[in-house]
């Protein structure tokens, strides 16, 4: 039963209806709106489908519309708490101006979810004198030290040297691995023993970094558990070593999250970030999940924002985030 606070008050000139955003290829060269489209692919394929269904049924939006759109978002991994706050916010505009339609219902719904990721969004703040010190930390098998290869690949791109520091010194093959990211990034690395003290190697790193005037400086730490105490204050003493040497060190401390392990993962971060003081996300394998509003979730539930999304496998696969052109991608 259609509730009349959800019907558009007849004075209201329907040209106030929001248009059907588009992507706007000016903003974004046309290969990165490309990779975004093609990383949520799984997501958007689930997503619009069952979004469809319940938009093309919609001529008058009541609370039963509202009621049909719960379990799409939530099979989409955006979460409970995101969920309800969506359809809250979709309710109280129903509300104040009536929504007509599912046309405009969907511009709305992207408009709502585009607001929850700009409202964690952060400017990058880079600092007046190199290096900049990047720190990725985060549980095991999310794959930082492929991130960390990559994130020195997009920095080099963008003509700024990069340092890489290979302080994950506990994981079996870990510093070889990162020495390959290297050779393929054309970037050169500080590197230790396997065993040996990773704080140690942050120091030689930061040092070299400084002398060489290097633009910034990757360090890949190990991963760890937020419940591992001595991983934890190892972490810390890191921190403190970078900030001795670099004035305001780390400058980012980048979270990386593997989005195929959803809400689990989210768990795990949630936890995580608060002892590690992280700044924002790395979300990798975005490509290989139907549940890409995990995105979503972080912002809710972390307060964070992604900055960076792994796309595929290649060394260019990893993209800045960008919210317009995600939720674009994610809803046609």
């Amino acid at each position: 039963m259609a509730f009349n606070f959800f019907k558009r008050n007849q004075s209201s000139d329907s040209s106030d209806a929001e248009p059907e955003n588009k992507a706007p290829e000016t903003e974004q060269p046309r290969g990165f709106l490309s990779r975004m489209r093609e990383a949520v692919t799984r997501t958007r394929e689930s997503f619009s489908e069952s979004i469809g269904q319940v938009l093309a049924l919609t001529r008058e939006v009541d609370e039963s519309t509202l009621q049909s759109l719960e379990p799409v978002l939530l099979a989409a991994d955006i979460g409970t708490p995101t969920t309800l706050l969506i359809l809250e916010n979709l309710r109280q505009r129903a509300l104040r101006t009536g929504i007509e339609g599912g046309v405009e219902l969907k511009a709305l719904l992207k408009t709502e979810l585009r607001a929850i990721l700009d409202g964690v969004a952060q400017p990058i703040r880079h600092p007046d004198t190199p290096p900049e010190v990047v720190m990725m930390v985060g549980v095991n098998g999310t794959g930082k030290t492929t991130t960390s290869g990559k994130l020195a690949a997009h920095f080099t791109a963008q003509g700024r040297s990069v340092l890489l520091c290979a302080a994950d010194t506990f994981r079996a093959a870990a510093i070889e691995q990162l020495e390959v990211w290297a050779q393929r990034s054309g970037v050169q690395i500080i590197k230790t023993k396997q065993g040996g003290d990773p704080s140690a190697a942050l120091y030689d790193a930061c040092t070299a970094a400084k002398a060489r005037g290097t633009d910034v400086l990757i360090v890949d730490t190990a991963g760890r558990l937020h419940t591992k105490s001595d991983l934890m204050k190892e972490l810390d003493k890191m921190r403190r070593t970078a900030e001795r040497l670099v004035p305001g060190a780390p400058h980012q401390t980048l979270l990386v999250m593997d989005a195929t392990t959803g809400q689990n993962g989210l768990q795990q971060a949630r936890l995580f970030t608060e002892a590690a003081r992280v700044t924002g996300i790395v979300l990798t394998k975005l490509d290989g999940t139907a549940k890409g509003g995990i995105v979503l979730a972080i912002a809710t539930e972390l307060k964070l924002p992604v900055i960076y999304a792994g796309t595929g496998e290649k060394i260019e696969d990893l993209i800045p985030f960008d919210s317009e052109s995600f939720i674009n991608s994610l809803i046609d």
